[in-house]
């Protein structure tokens, strides 16, 4: 994940919610406070974790790199809990499916939160694991709460876990201590959300999904691609994984409950994305990795019964393969089904009792050197079939031969998707690429050319990339962001804009690419001015469109009242001259 997270970092270009990341992480802490009062107080932590980068190196492979980190963490986080909820195998092959996820490499490479929050959600899930094996429910706890402070929604993931400790009918004293350790958490979000509320309109651009939203929702968590043989191939592991016990009891939850609940309340108050509920991704790597374990364990049961492998050796067998194996294990999984060694004919996973989660160790726990004591002499071992005197060795052998086969399987679907990853690398394929605008305005823009910023948002342009932008002149600018508390800079009312406007015979835009001509009208009064005097008194001359931004050069119809030259009279013919 790190490797694929560094890859083609440097793309080029910073878009527009990366560039907001940008000229907030470089103001000073004073500063975000101030602007946090007023916008974007639900990435006020974000923003301080990221002034503390930017002060380091103000570069966008800096913006980005925390990201990398984060979603590089969550993939060793879903491993892990592959390893503690299944086998190692099954952890090895989730954090790799993770990996190669190319929803996963987008966000690691976004100078935004949410592989972060992944990350921290990903954390709290194991550690919600280890509090129900007995451990304190303090770290999980501490997590929960920094987690929560780095983006709201991430709030929906207790919704997840109070369903895994109900499938595995926890006791009393488990829920009070969750409840503990939650409480605190939302405590720490309670006056953030008070806050955040009060600036709900910065979501109003949001619509109400459907099920095209659902539908593509669902080919980005299942599968590396979102068609063909690898969609439903993984499609199908999934299924499988559903009937994996202890780790469904978790990933099952993860995977639907934070989108479900999101997409639900968004039919009555639009507030999905699919960013804001990334951390459930984590879900569908465990299941998938898990239905593979199945299919695995189906298959060598098969040879093993065609080989007439007695149970008991078979036995044998599982004890070597799950030797690595935690003694402490969750289980009460939504199946319900108990488990004890040699019991699973399909997956192959054995040695494992059913346990309250309380945090009760394993009676009679697995050890590795118990395969010794198995034969109980050497004229039994002699008188069994000639495949039960597979070495030990061979038989482990063949586990990490199978384990290995799952990582080159998993090659497969990466080296199909390559070409999408290439091109998620490349700064066109972000909503705008505002580096390519200042460009642009760099090579269009002599010194005192009037600009306009309509709406007023894409001054993150010339915040973000100010060098093209010296020597021109905003027109509308009366307070710079630093100085007002606000991301863009406060503006002037609109009789000073007209007035402004009054004098110039052209005016350069960067706009909204759907704007101009267009009958939106803007809420902002100084906006509705930008919009009905280019649109009704200027005519376009020169258009650069970089996604949803565009540059253009607008000429004034007529010039304007102060060059306008008094009419000049008609000559007068001279009187003819009497004889």
């Amino acid at each position: 994940m790190l490797v694929l997270g560094l890859w083609g970092l440097d793309r080029g270009g910073m878009w527009g919610d990366e560039s907001v990341t940008f000229l907030v992480g470089r103001r000073t802490v004073p500063q975000i406070w101030h602007l946090l009062h007023g916008v974007d107080a639900v990435h006020g932590l974000y923003y301080l974790l990221m002034h503390a980068v930017l002060a380091v190196h103000p570069g966008e492979v800096a913006l980005r790199l925390p990201s990398v980190c984060g979603a590089a963490a969550t993939a060793g986080l879903v491993a892990a809990l592959g390893v503690r909820l299944a086998r190692p195998r099954v952890g090895l092959w989730a954090g790799l499916l993770y990996a190669i996820t190319p929803l996963t490499g987008h966000y690691a490479q976004e100078g935004r939160s949410y592989a972060l929050v992944a990350a921290g959600v990903a954390g709290a899930t194991l550690l919600l694991v280890r509090a129900l094996e007995g451990r304190s429910w303090w770290p999980y706890g501490a997590v929960l709460a920094v987690t929560f402070l780095l983006h709201e929604f991430a709030v929906l993931v207790l919704c997840a876990h109070a369903l895994t400790l109900a499938a595995a009918r926890v006791r009393r004293a488990v829920w009070l201590g969750w409840g503990c350790a939650v409480g605190a958490a939302v405590g720490a979000l309670l006056p953030l959300a008070w806050v955040s509320q009060r600036q709900s309109a910065q979501v109003a651009w949001l619509r109400v999904p459907d099920w095209d939203t659902t539908e593509g929702l669902a080919r980005d968590f299942l599968a590396v691609t979102p068609t063909g043989v690898v969609f439903w191939t993984s499609v199908l592991l999934i299924l499988l994984g559903l009937g994996s016990g202890r780790l469904t009891s978790v990933a099952l939850p993860l995977l639907l409950v934070p989108p479900v609940l999101l997409l639900t309340v968004s039919q009555f108050r639009p507030l999905f994305h699919e960013r804001y509920v990334l951390y459930a991704l984590a879900g569908a790597p465990l299941l998938a990795a898990a239905g593979a374990d199945r299919v695995v364990g189906a298959v060598r049961w098969l040879w093993l019964e065609g080989r007439g492998v007695s149970d008991g050796r078979r036995a044998e067998a599982d004890l070597v393969v799950a030797g690595t194996r935690s003694r402490r294990e969750l289980v009460g999984a939504v199946s319900g089904s108990s488990r004890t060694a040699g019991a699973d004919r399909t997956t192959g996973a054995g040695a494992s009792s059913q346990l309250p989660l309380s945090g009760v160790d394993c009676p009679n726990p697995p050890r590795p050197g118990d395969h010794h004591r198995l034969p109980a002499d050497r004229r039994a071992f002699r008188r069994t079939p000639l495949a039960d005197r597979t070495p030990i060795a061979t038989l482990a052998t063949r586990a990490n031969l199978i384990t290995l086969a799952g990582v080159l399987a998993a090659t497969v679907p990466f080296l199909h998707g390559l070409p999408a990853y290439r091109s998620d690398r490349d700064a066109a394929r972000r909503p705008e690429n505002l580096a390519a605008v200042s460009a642009l305005a760099g090579r269009e823009l002599r010194p005192g050319d009037p600009v306009l910023f309509l709406p007023s948002f894409w001054r993150v342009t010339a915040s973000a990339y100010p060098g093209p932008f010296v020597g021109a002149r905003d027109l509308a600018l009366g307070e710079s962001g630093a100085r007002s508390g606000t991301l863009s800079g406060r503006e002037v009312g609109p009789g000073e804009l007209r007035a402004r406007l009054a004098g110039v015979d052209r005016v350069w835009i960067v706009a909204q690419s759907n704007l101009l001509p267009s009958r939106w009208v803007p809420g902002d009064p100084t906006d509705r001015v930008k919009l009905d005097v280019v649109d009704g008194e200027f005519a376009r001359r020169q258009q650069y469109v970089r996604g949803r931004v565009k540059l253009a050069l607008y000429i004034r119809r007529m010039p304007p009242q102060s060059m306008r030259l008094a009419p000049t009279p008609r000559p007068v013919s001279p009187s003819p001259t009497p004889p």
